[in-house]
């Protein structure tokens, strides 16, 4: 019986119209029975029973995948980033790679203006020295007053950007393949974007040629008290030199939604003026519903489209 094959670490399935007509064209689904990020041998291995699509999260896929998996024709991305499928390799064993950039824009969108409001009004020191007894009159900053470096002008970078407007900040961005750029926004050099910028905002996809973007040469770059937000990929920042940074002052504060290694374990933990998230950018009830609707039209429409099952 064909089925496929679902490795995000949750999904909705029961509200899922497409995933229910798959279901009702007698396809058998297989879920993520870790409920975190897979490893390559754990995707290896929820693809071993024959799936021939899968609903991907940000597991590694790989060449070594594809060839374990010889009945797999169709990938559709729960998300936006394609950087953890090995596009080349899926194109030589024929397999079809979709995605969703549209549906988790909003969420990050907004996670990312969270984050940067957090940070300016030191609403979670204030939070906690509350709770301690203490009653602080903490001065914090205004985002009308800062200027707002954006990297990626992408769907996420570009909401950014018009959220940040609406808040009176200026606006100034890089992105070397910028189709759209909303009014107002100035495409600077990523050297002038952060030697200028006051806080500073991540919103590219991850390869090698953007692995470290933020290393220790960018942070020393960068304005005194220079405020640092990644809600994007966690190896676009060299979280190393990012801490020293931190602790040297180059850097005032922090806020990182996603790591190189997931579950994050490592010791920006320690830090009190960083911000850690467990990678939920896109978990906003209304954009995940979104989200996973159409990575699961994108599974069926590339079925049908394969030949795997019938269109009706």
């Amino acid at each position: 019986m064909s089925s496929f094959a679902i490795s995000t670490s949750s999904f909705d399935i029961d509200n899922n119209p497409p995933i229910q007509q798959l279901l009702q064209n007698g396809m058998q689904v297989t879920t993520n029975p870790h409920r975190r990020k897979l490893t390559e041998d754990e995707i290896i291995e929820l693809l071993q029973e024959g799936a021939t699509g899968l609903i991907a999260g940000i597991e590694p896929l790989t060449e070594r995948v594809f060839q374990s998996a010889s009945n797999l024709k169709v990938i559709s991305r729960c998300g936006a980033g394609l950087d953890s499928v090995d596009l080349a390799a899926a194109k030589k064993h024929g397999i079809a790679v979709f995605n969703t950039p549209e549906a988790p824009a909003q969420a990050v969108a907004e996670l990312t203006m969270g984050l940067i409001l957090t940070l300016l009004r030191q609403i979670r020191q204030i939070d906690q020295s509350v709770r301690n007894g203490e009653w602080p009159r903490t001065q914090g900053r205004l985002l009308a007053a800062q200027t707002v470096g954006i990297i990626g002008m992408g769907h996420i970078g570009r909401r950014v950007a018009r959220l940040c407007q609406a808040f009176e900040a200026t606006v100034i961005a890089h992105d070397p393949y910028a189709s759209q750029v909303p009014a107002d926004v100035a495409l600077i050099s990523l050297e002038q974007l952060l030697a200028t910028a006051d806080i500073i905002t991540l919103h590219l996809p991850y390869g090698p040629e953007t692995h470290h973007l933020l290393n220790a040469k960018a942070f020393t770059t960068m304005k005194p008290e220079a405020i640092v937000i990644n809600a994007a990929r966690g190896g676009l920042v060299d979280e190393d030199a990012l801490l020293a940074a931190l602790q040297t002052g180059k850097v005032s504060a922090a806020a990182l939604d996603v790591f190189e290694q997931e579950p994050y374990h490592g010791p920006l933990i320690e830090s009190g003026n960083v911000i850690l998230t467990s990678h939920v950018g896109s978990l906003a009830r209304e954009s995940r519903q979104l989200m996973e609707i159409e990575a699961a039209e994108n599974l069926l429409q590339g079925l049908i489209k394969a030949g795997l099952i019938n269109n009706g």
